[in-house]
C-alpha cells in the first residue's frame, strides 16, 4: 500500500465518523462515530510514521497513546449514558432538550 492508499482511507473513515456523529441522535452511534474519526486519525499518524520514520518508534508510542485515550473516552462516554439514561429515561440527543439551557 501507498502512503496516498493509506491516506484516502483514513479521510474516508474520518469523513464516515463525521457524518456518523453529526446525524445520528442515538448516543451509541454519536460514540462510535467518534470512535470511528479517532481510528482515522490515528491510522493518518501511522501511515505518516511507517513512511517517513524510518522505523522510529515515536509513531507506535504515539499509536499505543491514542488507543488508550479511546478506551478511556468509550469508558466514561458510556458511563455517561447509563447515568443519563438512569436519570432521564433518554436514550436519545433529543430528548433532553432541559440539558440546552
Amino acid at each position: 500500500m501507498t502512503l496516498v492508499t493509506l491516506l484516502l482511507l483514513a479521510a474516508a473513515l474520518i469523513g464516515i465518523g463525521l457524518y456518523g456523529a453529526l446525524s445520528q441522535q442515538s448516543f451509541v452511534m454519536l460514540m462510535m462515530g467518534l470512535e470511528l474519526i479517532l481510528n482515522g486519525v490515528m491510522l493518518a499518524a501511522v501511515a505518516f510514521w511507517a513512511y517517513s520514520g524510518a522505523g522510529a518508534p515515536e509513531g507506535q508510542l504515539l499509536t499505543i497513546i491514542v488507543m488508550a485515550v479511546m478506551a478511556i473516552e468509550m469508558a466514561m462516554g458510556f458511563a455517561l449514558v447509563v447515568a443519563v439514561f438512569r436519570g432521564k429515561q433518554a436514550d436519545t440527543t433529543e430528548a433532553l432538550s432541559e440539558l440546552k439551557q
